[in-house]
């Protein structure tokens, strides 16, 4: 899990060599965790100012109201807004984060005024990312229990 983790397109053939076994069960051992529903997804992560996304903003969301009704029309609402890559329900103060990828903070303008439009929130506040210091797709497996 470490090297796909690591590097999604390697072939059975390259893991197996990795981790010493044959292509054939290497690639059963990583059928198997997909079918598991360990490996969730196989994707090419994109450098975001490469596609003209060099703002990051997390923007933070309170409501007033939490009935089912409105958290069915935010998560529907969030789900058309491409600018929106994660999404959070949170405790404490804060109900919601978004994390949200646009290229200017003109263009964050318009995504938060149709934001603002698409569905009723008390309260809004923006955190502009100044530097990434750390990131990484990749999970920690040092607590992973083997059964």
């Amino acid at each position: 899990m470490r090297l796909l983790q690591e590097d999604g397109s390697l072939s059975a053939r390259e893991l197996g060599d990795r981790v010493g076994l044959t292509p054939t069960p290497c690639w059963r051992r990583v059928r198997a965790l997909e079918e598991a529903g360990v490996i969730t997804h196989r994707v090419a992560l994109i450098d975001p100012a490469a596609v003209n996304l060099d703002v990051a903003a997390l923007v933070n969301i309170r409501t007033n109201d939490h009935s089912s009704q409105w958290i069915e029309t935010f998560r529907s609402a969030i789900a058309t807004f491409s600018e929106i890559v994660e999404a959070y329900r949170t405790s404490g103060d804060i109900d919601y984060t978004l994390k949200v990828m646009v290229p200017s903070i003109a263009a964050y303008d318009a995504f938060y005024k149709r934001l603002i439009d698409a569905v009723d929130l008390y309260d809004v506040r923006t955190i502009f990312v100044m530097e990434e210091i750390k990131h990484t797709t990749a999970l920690s497996l040092d607590y992973l229990t083997t059964d």
